[in-house]
């Protein structure tokens, strides 16, 4: 497949983006909500921030934290040495040491959301400040990966939100980006990867979602509907693993990707995998117009795959990762978050994503 990947790839880098306080650096800017508004495309960018530490045995995690009724940032700290019992080894997160099922206990950074506002589509401003920080309450260990999801006047954006009780998905809305509206948890952990479509479908919202079962089962995609956008049911399989084949690049797990965008052959849902390396690539489905668990045909290969250097090396390389795209006449560009810690856009011809889905 033909793709041509922006000329100023990277768009965002971590250097581009002030940290949210001082002892703070940002470890990685990336999988970024996608949207227009005022004749500006927006960019919703998760920002990963940790505390710097100079000591090489020393590990310092920021988490948020009650306090007086006020949600105040606090700092734990690790001394490796006095913790045999932990796994220091993944840059994203610490673990136990248990054979059989390790658990992270804590998140080396912590995450917030941020606005990047850009007249072109490529060349962006990003805020100086947070545009959303997190909770004690909701998001005590961060806030990650949201989506945008414009319905009428509103923008709803769709976020994991992390805690030391897992992974749920929260729901915020806004429609000037300055004021933001909070609507609480709406799919308990762990469940994320959820994207809303920006129409009602049959009289109802819909949404994929994608649970991560701890014993039967596998992290698949799911969709449901809601009345109201905030309770939501009619749960139904979408779409599993390709377990018949080892080497398929979607055959580690599938998740939400892109907010789907509707054409005259029915709905695109770009989502992404990974393979059992934990490589990330971006596939597309077609989904019928009227009934959107119907998926009329899919992409075979990936769409996009890790391939440049901004793609392969990184906070946590070989990864793409999508959270929005627009389509505009007839292309496709989706903005990606590339290795964990930059933003990136690729443009695709609508058709010759139709042309490689079977």
């Amino acid at each position: 497949m033909k793709v041509k990947r922006c000329s100023q790839n990277p768009l965002i880098v971590p250097a581009d983006v002030k940290p949210s306080r001082s002892g703070f650096k940002v470890d990685g800017v990336f999988n970024c909500g996608v949207t227009e508004y005022n004749g500006e495309v927006i960019l919703l960018c998760r920002v990963a921030e940790s505390v710097i530490c100079d000591r090489e045995d020393e590990v310092k995690i920021p988490v948020v934290v009650k306090k007086d009724d006020q949600d105040v940032l606090d700092i734990m700290m690790y001394r490796k040495k006095e913790c045999p019992e932990l796994d220091f080894s993944d840059s994203r997160s610490i673990k136990t040491k248990d054979s059989k099922k390790s658990r992270v206990v804590n998140l080396t950074s912590l995450s917030h959301l941020r606005v990047a506002r850009s007249a072109d589509g490529v060349h962006f401003k990003i805020e100086e400040f947070p545009s959303i920080l997190p909770t004690a309450e909701e998001e005590s260990w961060g806030m990650e990966d949201p989506r945008i999801t414009k319905i009428e006047e509103v923008y709803y954006i769709n976020y994991t939100s992390v805690t030391a009780n897992g992974a749920a998905t929260s729901l915020i809305s806004t429609t000037d980006f300055r004021t933001y509206r909070r609507h609480g948890i709406i799919f308990a952990p762990e469940n994320k990867d959820v994207t809303i479509f920006p129409e009602k479908i049959g009289g109802q919202y819909v949404a994929f979602n994608r649970p991560v079962p701890g014993g039967i089962g596998n992290p698949e995609m799911w969709i449901a509907k809601s009345p109201d956008l905030i309770h939501w049911g009619e749960q139904k399989h979408f779409c599993g693993l390709s377990d018949a084949d080892e080497d398929r690049w979607d055959n580690g797990r599938i998740g939400g990707g892109a907010v789907p965008f509707r054409t005259e052959k029915g709905w695109v849902k770009i989502y992404h995998a990974a393979d059992k390396n934990d490589r990330y690539c971006l596939g597309a489905f077609l989904l019928d117009a009227d009934d959107p668990s119907k998926v009329l045909s899919k992409t075979a290969e990936p769409i996009l795959q890790p391939e440049t250097d901004y793609e392969m090396n990184g906070f946590f390389g070989n990864v793409v990762f999508t959270c929005g795209c627009l389509l505009k006449e007839d292309t496709v560009m989706i903005y990606y978050g590339a290795a964990d810690d930059k933003i990136c856009r690729v443009d695709i011809r609508l058709e010759d994503i139709f042309h490689a889905m079977k």
